[in-house]
């Protein structure tokens, strides 16, 4: 076992997180933003303290290293979507510039944390170039993923390229639809979430065919999203180690095809955190370390 950053369904060792009493603060800074922001409904702040309370307990089972993002003035409800404001590396951070004007600010949050936490950070995103997080995911310690959308550019991309350097031997750029438009929040990750080397769940309806033929060409096996569950974000899974996996409630048939393929699932209740703002379960997180088992 080797510690990686360079990993999607590795055990997770250390996370970065954001608590909603931080990140939406009060009934009044939510009635303030959230039309704003696009989410679908005001969260109920006492709900969301409830859940994210939950949600960070089935997290913490095997004494995962948790760090949690301040609460900051300059930064909106959307804030608690840890993940899109920092790319990771095996030496250290990757500051994001967000496609999403109102999430611009949450960059410069996350660099001053980081730097608090004495984690490195080795470089930022830089106009013209625009990258969010949830476009991007390690399929292998070696090959990264990047979808090409609203909120992630092409210079955004030729960016992170070379901001990596010599970690990485592919980069793999996956065009992504329209779907609703440069309004909504759609992400690489909306479409599919690894859960082992060789295990990912996918929503195949709006995967690019060459993509989707890569993934099944190196033998990756994929758990496939229904159309109902899409929008109750099936296809958004956190993998916590291979094959043990966290994911919203209310995708009974995700859930079972992933116990078919030998996944041991835990789901949270994520009305308020998830459902109305449009950020599954690695929307709300930044894996900063994991454990990685195939040394390669």
């Amino acid at each position: 076992m080797t510690e990686t950053a360079q990993s999607e369904t590795g055990a997770i060792t250390r996370i970065l997180l954001k608590h909603p009493r931080d990140a939406f603060r009060d009934a009044a800074t939510i009635d303030g933003q959230w039309r704003a922001l696009n989410f679908t409904a005001a969260p109920d702040i006492a709900t969301a303290v409830a859940e994210y309370d939950q949600f960070v307990s089935l997290l913490n089972r095997r004494g995962v290293a948790l760090d949690f993002l301040a609460a900051s003035n300059e930064t909106t409800l959307d804030s608690i979507y840890v993940r899109d404001a920092s790319v990771v590396c095996e030496r250290g951070a990757i500051l994001c510039r967000m496609g999403k004007p109102a999430r611009e600010s949450e960059s410069a949050a996350q660099d001053a944390a980081f730097r608090a936490m004495n984690y490195p950070v080795v470089g930022s995103i830089v106009a013209p170039g625009h990258l969010e997080g949830g476009d991007v995911l390690w399929l292998d310690r070696r090959t990264i993923v990047v979808g090409r959308g609203y909120r992630t550019n092409d210079a955004g991309i030729t960016q992170l390229r070379a901001l990596l350097q010599n970690d990485i031997d592919q980069m793999i750029v996956v065009p992504l639809p329209h779907w609703r438009g440069s309004a909504d929040v759609f992400h690489l990750m909306s479409i599919i979430s690894p859960v082992d080397r060789d295990l990912a769940v996918v929503y195949s309806p709006l995967m690019p065919v060459p993509f989707r033929e890569f993934l099944l060409d190196r033998g990756i096996s994929l758990v496939e999203v229904p159309d109902d569950e899409f929008a109750t974000m099936g296809a958004n899974v956190l993998a916590m180690a291979p094959r043990r996996v966290l994911m919203l409630s209310g995708n009974p048939m995700t859930r079972r095809r992933l116990e078919a393929a030998h996944v041991e699932v835990f789901e949270y209740d994520g009305d308020n955190i998830s459902l109305k703002g449009g950020g599954g379960p690695t929307c709300l997180t930044r894996p900063l370390r994991r454990t990685d088992r195939s040394g390669g």
